[in-house]
C-alpha cells in the first residue's frame, strides 16, 4: 500500500519515522509532505496513494476524487467537517478519525480562558508592562459559577470535571441523551442553559444543527454578563453577533481558539477587534502530549484498517 501524509503531524521527526516503521517493515511505502493548501499540489501528491492521511487542513471533492486508488482516509483530528466525506462515501473510501488524542488539552485551555477572562489576565499584564497598577480591574472567582457545558462527549465531560473541581455548578446539555453522564452534571434544555450559566462553554461537532448555534437570538438568552468560550469550531458561533454582545457589553467577555477559517486571520476579523476577548489561533488541541498521543491513533488506525478491523470509524 502506498501510505501518504500530507501534512506534518507536529511531531520530531524520529518519532514520526519510529511510527512509521512497523508499516514500512510490512512491505508498505510511506511518504510525507510539508502542508499545502492548494488542491492541484495535493493531487500531485496523492495521486498513487491507497492510504492519505491529513489533520486539519481542508481535503475536497476535487481531491478525494482525482485519487483512483484511495481506499482509505485518515484524519488526525477530531473533527472532520473539513473533509468532503460524501465524495469518500460515494467512492466507497473508509474514513477514521482520531478522536479522544486531545481531550486534555482542549479542557485545559477552555479552563486556562475561563480563569484569564474571570481574572482580567491580559489586561492586567499589560498594566504591569506599562507601570501601572491594577486599579478599576478587580476580577471574579471561578468557585461558585454556574458554568454550561454544551456538547457533553469526551472533551465537554472532561472540561465538566475540571470547572466541578474548582467548586462549579455545571450543566450539561446534548442533543442526544448520554446516560453515562456523572451525578454532577444537570442535564438541562438548551434555553435553560444559557439563561442560568454564568459561562458557556461550546464542545459541540459541527453540523448542520450546530452551525450559528450561538447568534443573535441564543446570545439574547444567555445570562447579561455572561462569558463565551469557544474550543470547539468556528462556524457554531456567528461572529458578527458576538462581536456585538461583547461591544454593546451585553457580555462580559470571550475567549475564542476557532473561527470560520483556519489561521492566519484577516486584521479585520469582528473577533480581533472587540472588547474584552482572549482569542488564540486554533491550539486547544496542541500540546506535546496531544501530538504524541495522536500519531499513534492515526497510526494505529492505519494496521487496524489493513487488519480488517477498522478504529475510530467515521465512514
Amino acid at each position: 500500500m502506498n501510505i501518504v501524509l500530507l501534512e506534518s503531524l507536529g511531531i520530531p521527526e524520529n518519532l514520526l519515522m519510529e511510527c512509521a516503521k512497523p508499516l514500512t517493515d510490512a512491505g508498505h511505502s510511506f511518504t510525507a509532505y510539508e502542508k499545502n493548501t492548494d488542491p492541484l499540489i495535493q493531487m500531485e501528491h496523492a495521486k498513487k496513494a491507497d492510504i492519505l492521511m491529513i489533520a486539519n487542513m481542508p481535503l475536497s471533492r476535487d481531491v478525494i476524487t482525482a485519487c483512483e486508488q484511495l481506499k482509505f482516509i485518515d484524519v488526525a483530528f477530531t473533527g472532520v467537517d473539513h473533509v468532503d466525506l460524501s465524495a469518500a462515501k460515494a467512492k466507497g473510501i473508509k474514513v477514521s478519525n482520531a478522536a479522544g488524542y486531545s481531550t486534555e488539552a482542549v479542557a485545559e485551555l477552555t479552563l486556562c480562558m475561563a480563569l484569564s477572562l474571570l481574572r482580567n489576565v491580559p489586561q492586567v499584564e499589560a498594566r504591569c508592562r506599562e507601570g501601572k497598577t491594577k486599579d478599576g480591574l478587580v476580577g471574579s472567582e471561578l468557585m461558585g459559577k454556574t458554568v454550561g457545558i454544551i456538547g457533553t462527549g469526551a472533551i465537554g465531560l472532561r472540561t465538566a470535571r475540571l470547572f466541578h473541581a474548582f467548586g462549579c455548578t455545571v450543566l450539561g446539555y446534548k442533543r442526544h441523551e448520554n446516560k453515562t453522564n456523572p451525578d454532577f452534571i444537570e442535564q438541562v434544555s438548551l434555553e435553560e442553559l444559557l439563561s442560568r450559566s454564568d459561562i458557556v462553554s461550546l464542545h459541540c461537532p459541527l453540523n448542520d444543527d450546530s452551525h450559528h448555534l450561538i447568534n443573535k437570538e441564543t446570545i439574547s438568552k444567555m445570562k447579561k454578563g455572561a462569558y463565551l468560550i469557544n474550543a470547539a469550531r468556528g462556524p457554531v458561533v456567528d461572529s458578527l453577533a458576538l462581536a456585538e454582545a461583547l461591544n454593546n457589553g451585553y457580555l462580559s467577555g470571550a475567549g475564542i481558539d476557532v473561527f470560520e477559517g483556519e489561521p492566519p486571520l484577516t486584521k479585520t476579523h469582528p473577533l480581533l477587534n472587540c472588547k474584552n476577548t482572549i482569542v488564540t489561533p486554533h491550539v486547544a488541541f496542541a500540546t506535546k502530549e496531544s501530538m504524541e498521543s495522536r500519531a499513534k491513533i492515526v497510526f494505529q488506525n492505519i494496521k487496524s484498517w489493513l487488519d480488517g478491523t477498522q478504529e475510530n470509524i467515521v465512514l
